[in-house]
């Protein structure tokens, strides 16, 4: 069986990195408004065809890049972000010999729930059978 990651996270080191996740999650919620407003205020502007710059441009550039950097810690450690607004990612684990999907979203205290690679959040299986604890 070929696996599609390299990286494969233990229950215990996805927990290990939530702390960092809240924090990507929490500089992005910070981030695009900004974004989202700066393009609000450069589309009508872009199509007139006007040429932009200034302190404005700049902070939007900026704002772009360190998105861009926050994706980019997502990405360099194989943890699929799958929803931003929601902060829903997905930790690449192997489960009885088999490659499956940690699951996690920042509303949420633990990670508790797995689901298959081809599947996604509505099939989600309890790590653990609670009533055996």
């Amino acid at each position: 069986m070929a696996l599609q990651f390299s990286k494969h996270y233990t229950p215990a080191q996805a927990r290990k990195m939530l702390p960092a996740v809240r924090g990507w999650f929490a500089q992005m919620d910070a981030v695009r408004p900004r974004v989202h407003e700066a393009e609000e205020v450069f589309r009508p502007r872009l199509a007139a065809g006007e040429d932009l710059g200034g302190p404005s441009t700049t902070a939007f550039v900026r704002d772009l890049g360190q998105l861009h950097g926050l994706l980019r810690e997502f990405h360099s450690r194989e943890i699929q972000l799958k929803d931003t607004n929601r902060g829903l990612v997905d930790f690449p684990a192997l489960l009885d010999g088999r490659e499956v999907f940690l699951c996690w979203e920042r509303s949420e205290e633990d990670i508790t729930h797995w689901h298959a690679i081809d599947e996604g959040f509505a099939a989600r299986q309890p790590l653990w059978d609670n009533s055996q604890s």
